[in-house]
């Protein structure tokens, strides 16, 4: 993770769910800074797990009015390593894979390196169903979504 000093952060976690994969799907995202607290939700009708764990980075990052001192917490693995150790890769190599291949979600993934650019930004890996309670609420917010068929944000 990297260090954002002393200063006050927002701190994002995010989660994202799919019913089948590729199927319905759905992210939750918890943003706090200090005392507040928001929730956001998102549902798509076919989609990925992948992209709804994009998804939930982004929804996060995206409701920040202004450039911010950010953590991200996700227990995503294909969020956090892709972000923190293949992002540069993909992008020297053409959006290239270590297959040669065409990187999956591109357009989330230029999303979400357009975001980062804009706020400076922490990102931590915690463990899903391990009673972390701001990542069990993300998923609780996910599957919500997902069997409400809607979203707070149409995706």
């Amino acid at each position: 993770m990297n260090d954002l000093g002393s200063s006050k952060i927002v701190e994002i976690f995010s989660d994202g769910a799919c019913s089948g994969n590729p199927g319905p799907g759905g992210y939750g995202t918890v943003l706090r800074w200090g005392e507040r607290v928001r929730e956001l939700s998102g549902y798509a009708p076919q989609t990925t797990n992948n992209r709804m764990e994009l998804m939930a980075a982004i929804a996060g990052l995206e409701a920040l009015k202004r450039p911010c001192r950010v953590r991200v917490t996700t227990d995503s693995q294909y969020l956090f390593r892709g972000i923190t150790e293949w992002l540069g890769t993909w992008k020297e190599k053409g959006w290239k894979n270590s297959r040669k291949e065409e990187v999956l979600n591109r357009d989330l993934w230029e999303r979400l390196d357009a975001l980062c650019q804009r706020h400076h930004v922490a990102w931590a890996w915690v463990k899903g169903h391990a009673g972390h309670p701001e990542n069990e609420r993300c998923d609780q917010l996910a599957r919500a979504a997902i069997l409400s068929g809607s979203d707070e944000k149409a995706l």
